[in-house]
């Protein structure tokens, strides 16, 4: 048996949780995974979870204490954020030291550099709980499916939005009181913008595609919409066509390179992701190979991502005890360009609030015709205080076409309130 010292950088939620599976399992990895994880360092800005646990006689309010203490091995950092986290994992690496993080920011932001430190420095650097919490699928990407070339990761990876969304659907809230029962939940931060406005989700398919594709994806190259727009009439005029609504992380492999975005979207009720609710997440993955496979759990919380936090752990402490040398993969060998979002072909969904009057109709209908865009299907949901909703539904068409037909519309004058614009994914039409 070999023990491997344990340095921990933050006690927050996540933090918590791991030291108390730490403790409650030691015996357990001991007989199970022959390692001894020996916690020998932690530190905090308080210490209040430290007291609580019993960790006073190895704790300390400074990071560095943690990188530089002469004993530890692995570094797990659950600082949060880029900046100081990102100065403690360079510095861990530095020293040769493995690191095993949570932080999604740092890693969409980061990856390439630090695994490539990692390597030169002959460490490791995991983050299986930086994506769907507890959910795996940074491993199976790397290990399970390498034998596959990936085609699609399509995603549900915000447990605060899909909350929402299906409160929205399910009690007809509005946007805003369901966005105000997910923070008294504890669903939703007091700032709900990385969340609501799709950057937390963009940060994490930007780390499934650059495994899944084998190419350097950052998160300023995903075309990110989030969800303060959408409304229950939405998502029921889209029940009764047949979809739910979700907030999806999609990448795609195409002919013209790496099809990536996040945005609310319309799927077939039939589809797996459809049936998804509440805080849960899940990841819909095609290879070439094995097909459609889905992982499914809880996308956060204490408990989900420490569980993810200590498989990476037990690994790399496994690597670190019975093997000579350690290979941190690098994922760039196939340098795929990203497709333009405006390049993207689908089916659309409008909803236009305008003038309950006669011509209404004909004009915005001629500017759907001006740019090409085949309607497959139009509704004219009855008049309130005058004003009346056109529901489209269009034939595949590129986004550009779809966004110059809503700049005409505007042009017209006669939209009395916000246009809703929602792509459909695996549209039925």
């Amino acid at each position: 048996m070999k023990t491997i010292n344990v340095g921990l950088i933050g006690l927050g939620t996540v933090g918590g949780g791991v030291v108390r599976i730490l403790q409650e399992h030691h015996d357990d990895f001991v007989r199970d995974q022959d390692i001894d994880l020996n916690l020998v360092a932690v530190a905090s800005r308080g210490s209040a979870e430290a007291e609580r646990l019993g960790l006073m006689d190895i704790f300390s309010t400074d990071g560095y204490d943690v990188v530089n203490h002469p004993d530890v091995d692995v570094v797990i950092e659950l600082v949060g954020g880029v900046t100081h986290a990102r100065d403690f994992v360079v510095a861990a690496l530095e020293k040769g030291k493995s690191v095993v993080t949570a932080n999604k920011a740092l890693i969409a932001a980061y990856g390439r550099e630090l695994m490539l430190l990692a390597r030169d420095r002959g460490a490791e650097i995991a983050f299986e709980a930086s994506v769907g919490g507890g959910i795996p699928i940074i491993g199976p990407l790397r290990h399970t499916l390498a034998g596959n070339r990936i085609l699609s990761v399509v995603g549900i990876v915000n447990g605060t939005t899909n909350y929402m969304l299906t409160r929205m659907n399910d009690d007809a809230l509005e946007y805003g009181a369901a966005l105000a029962e997910a923070q008294a939940k504890g669903f939703a931060e007091a700032d709900p913008t990385a969340d609501v406005e799709g950057h937390d989700a963009a940060a994490k398919i930007a780390i499934l595609a650059t495994i899944a594709f084998n190419t350097d994806v950052s998160i300023e190259q995903v075309s990110t919409e989030g969800i303060s727009s959408l409304s229950p009439i939405d998502l029921n005029y889209a029940r009764e066509m047949g979809y739910a609504i979700k907030l999806l992380a999609i990448a795609k492999r195409t002919g013209e390179g790496i099809d990536i975005r996040v945005h609310p979207a319309m799927l077939p009720l039939e589809h797996p992701l459809s049936s998804v609710q509440g805080v849960f997440n899940a990841i819909y993955v095609v290879g070439d190979a094995v097909g459609e496979t889905m992982f499914f759990g809880e996308g956060a919380g204490a408990g989900a991502a420490a569980s993810s936090v200590l498989g990476d752990l037990i690994e790399v402490g496994r690597h670190l005890a019975y093997r000579e040398s350690i290979t941190q993969p690098i994922w760039d060998t196939e340098n795929l360009p990203i497709k333009p979002i405006l390049e993207l072909e689908t089916s659309y969904y409008l909803r236009l609030p305008v003038p309950d009057r006669s011509g209404v109709l004909a004009a915005t209908a001629q500017v759907f015709a001006e740019q090409g865009v085949s309607i497959f299907s139009m509704v004219q949901r009855g008049a309130q205080d005058g004003t009346a909703e056109l529901i489209y539904v269009t034939h595949a068409a590129k986004e550009s076409a779809v966004r110059a037909t809503l700049e005409g519309i505007e042009a017209t004058g006669l939209l009395t309130g916000t246009p809703v614009l929602i792509r459909l994914e695996g549209a039925k039409s």
